[in-house]
């Protein structure tokens, strides 16, 4: 199968990913989670006139023109109303968020006031309506102010508690079953033997997925085995993974099983090596509604392949638009040769120029085995395939990397 074009890839990877079914989370469960149906208002806000500063509920008529005083006839105060009423000349003394009194359409602020005993003089006159927050003022029953397809914020949360909803329809996060394979790798904390390697991949793509707010299993490591292999993909069946993620055994060779092992499970193929680097052996399909995507085992080349085609794919289930990464651009911090045929994203260091742009210094060793350069890296570097020689200062497109 020849080298397929990274765009082409993502392409067929997001080609049939819909968003997942919908369910009801709670508020403190639904940030950055996406709308799956608008959302309306249960409730009016204010829900009556109600003062926005501490002073006194007065007539307008009264406090037309100053020093007047006014004889005080109660007290309201947020959550405790006052169930009379205010004449001609009364005043009910009202703290922020109190609801007016009937006969009342304005506020006095205290510090135009003056009291004395049961009666309050006011120095400074005062239109109609002043410093009241009027019913509806934000929002009122029945508007649709949360719409299908956001993403939620923080402020939306705030905004769907205040609509009175504890939970909002939202679509389901995707559950991710993740399993490696080697016999030559060893949990860390272990003692690795001569010619194994201690496992990192999963540990950056688990953290990867959760903090798009996914469900992760943990499938652990199958050795180069078939029979193993095979179970462990049944595995991500039992547990109704909608993503099934395996790292390493998808290159060609005799101990690379995963390609095997899928294919008798009921693998529909969509595309086994991209024009990529590093991350040619990525590979993708179908097992039934499971999307299944092969990273490759060097762990640069994993991560770098989650980054592209993983965390766009969880969000495009999710129900977000914003699915593949955005390049930014910034300025070579040092010389580059001509590229081939295979894209490159180099791990690079971001710091900031004398004019404020942005330069991105690639590593001098780009291995793909080696995870210092990438724990130090603040973004990768896109060459794209047949890039002719760049000169440092020049401009280039970089994707940038969460701390």
């Amino acid at each position: 199968m020849a080298l397929m074009p990274v765009a082409e890839a993502l392409a067929r990877v997001l080609a049939d990913a819909r968003p997942l079914a919908a369910e009801a989370a709670p508020l403190a469960q639904a940030h950055g989670r996406v709308l799956a149906a608008d959302v309306a208002a249960l409730r009016t806000q204010p829900p009556a006139d109600v003062s926005a500063m501490d002073g006194y509920a007065v007539r307008s008529a009264d406090v037309a023109k100053a020093p007047v005083k006014l004889k005080l006839v109660g007290e309201v105060a947020a959550g405790h109303p006052f169930r009379g009423a205010v004449g001609a000349g009364e005043a009910a003394r009202i703290f922020t968020g109190g609801v007016l009194p009937p006969g009342t359409d304005t506020i006095v602020i205290q510090e135009n006031t003056v009291r004395e005993g049961e009666a309050v003089v006011v120095t400074v006159a005062s239109g109609k309506g002043k410093h009241v927050r009027v019913e509806g003022l934000d929002f009122k029953r029945g508007a649709v102010l949360l719409t299908k397809g956001r993403r939620l914020s923080d402020r939306d949360l705030a905004l769907a508690a205040a609509m009175n909803h504890p939970t909002v329809p939202v679509h389901r996060c995707p559950k991710v079953a993740l399993l490696a394979t080697g016999d030559e790798l060893v949990m860390p904390g272990g003692t690795p033997g001569f010619g194994q390697i201690v496992y990192s991949n999963g540990y950056a793509t688990m953290a990867l997925v959760r903090r798009e707010g996914c469900e992760v299993i943990d499938l652990g490591i199958a050795p180069d085995r078939l029979a193993e292999t095979a179970a462990g993909v049944r595995r991500a069946r039992e547990v109704g993974a909608d993503i099934l993620v395996t790292s390493g055994g998808a290159s060609v060779g005799d101990y690379d099983l995963v390609r095997e092992a899928l294919a008798a499970e009921g693998l529909a193929l969509s595309f086994w090596k991209v024009a990529l680097r590093p991350g040619r052996p990525m590979m993708h399909g179908r097992l039934g509604p499971m999307h299944v995507l092969g990273l490759p085992g060097n762990p640069v080349s994993a991560y770098v392949c989650a980054v592209l085609f993983l965390l766009p794919l969880i969000r495009q289930l999710a129900g977000r638009s914003d699915v593949a990464p955005a390049p930014d651009t910034a300025r070579l911090g040092r010389d580059l040769p001509a590229n081939d045929e295979r894209a490159d994203y180099l791990r690079a260091v971001l710091t900031t120029g004398p004019d404020g742009i942005a330069v991105a210094t690639p590593a001098p060793v780009q291995d793909s085995s080696m995870l210092m350069p990438l724990a130090r890296a603040d973004c990768l570097l896109i060459r794209e395939p047949f890039a002719p020689a760049a000169k440092a200062g020049d401009k280039c497109s970089i994707i940038r990397l969460s701390p």
